[in-house]
């Protein structure tokens, strides 16, 4: 199989860092054997007689013992391999200093003393580097270990704000349909009649589609924006329901240049014009808006017969997810009802809305 150039530059990469280090062990070895000794050649030669035990031992710890044994968390098999490695390579590291006092005896001088170390120290020395050596590759394992973490769960995040946005694609899709049949299906009442309503309602439609189609696509809109397309819904309403409807529409403070999701607010009073009920000849809606500091209050009550657990509907259920997700615990949604009145109050801190792109 063939390696990319990725790959090939990775083990490049890997050969020369590891060349250098062992260059550098091999000079320890030359300071470590020889401090005090005259005899460089002898030393260097040494050196290079210790090198491939010293590598032998630290690849077969650091690419089979510790993978296979340590990293599995088999710490009993560890240990006791680790014990026969270590016995093995005492005995490997004797023959090794055996055949270089051999092969390099007619480089030793009468009276000179190449090797200022015992055999005990050169063994200890030999065992130090496989420790080095052996640490840092478990420090490099934690490291990619840490890197390979963070890099799933970026992607875990990646991907569940890619399901929380369409998620929230989904909601507004279903408040689409929603609304429009309801709407259109006033304006149906209206034609079978023969209203002379049906061309004013057709106008505040149009407003009603050209919010819903292109301003709802937008992460947020201006909260004046807002209030307009609720008061087009109400405008609508009214003109279903004439003089059975009565709606006082509050505003206690400026809304200017206040940015807010689109459709956060006209499902809650939608919801009230469809549960809602007339009493004594007229179904009366209260709606506040009112800005304090940085918090949105929006409350709507509306008259109802008796107090019953009705079906709420696809847009109070539709504004609740959407609420969860675009101001996590920045808003507060609570629900009063008794034999007579229904009123949602909801707050939402206008700081607080959650950046989520395309939604």
């Amino acid at each position: 199989m063939m390696l990319s150039f990725g790959k090939i530059k990775e083990y490049a990469f890997k050969l020369i860092v590891q060349s250098f280090f062992w260059v550098i062990i091999y000079f320890f070895y030359n300071y470590f054997l020889g401090f005090g000794s005259n005899q460089k050649t002898y030393i260097q030669l040494f050196s290079a007689f210790l090198m491939p035990i010293t590598m032998t031992i630290s690849y077969f710890v650091v690419y089979f013992l510790v993978p296979k044994y340590l990293l599995k968390k088999l710490y009993k098999s560890f240990i006791l391999y680790t014990i026969y490695t270590l016995i093995l390579s005492i005995y490997a590291i004797i023959l090794s200093v055996l055949f270089a006092l051999v092969y390099l005896a007619d480089l030793n001088p009468e009276n000179a003393s190449p090797i200022t170390k015992t055999l005990p120290f050169i063994i200890l020395g030999v065992f130090f580097v496989v420790l080095i050596v052996v640490t840092l590759s478990l420090i490099l394992h934690n490291y990619k270990s840490i890197v390979k973490n963070e890099d799933l769960k970026n992607k875990i995040l990646q991907t569940q704000l890619q399901l929380k946005e369409q998620e929230l694609k989904l909601l507004k899709m279903q408040i689409h349909p929603h609304f429009l049949f309801n709407s259109l299906n006033t304006i149906y009442g209206f034609a079978l009649k023969k209203g002379d309503e049906a061309p004013e309602m057709i106008l505040k439609l149009s407003n009603l589609l050209d919010y819903i189609l292109y301003q709802i696509e937008k992460p947020t809109v201006f909260l004046e924006n807002e209030i307009n397309h609720l008061e087009d819904y109400i405008t609508l309403e009214k003109l279903r329901f004439h003089d059975t409807l009565q709606v006082n529409l509050i505003k206690q403070s400026a809304v200017e240049n206040i940015n807010i999701a689109p459709m956060m607010l006209i499902p809650f009073v939608e919801n009230s014009f469809k549960h809602g009920a007339i009493v004594n000849g007229v179904l009366v809606i209260n709606i506040l808006i009112k800005k304090i500091d940085d918090t949105l209050l929006f409350e709507v009550e509306n008259s109802i017969i008796e107090k019953s657990k009705s079906e709420e509907g696809i847009g109070l259920e539709n504004i609740q997810k959407r609420l969860k997700m675009l101001y996590p615990n920045a808003h507060t949604l609570e629900i009063y009802e008794n034999d007579q009145r229904f009123k949602v109050s909801l707050t939402l801190q206008l700081n607080g809305l959650k950046s989520m792109k395309n939604v």
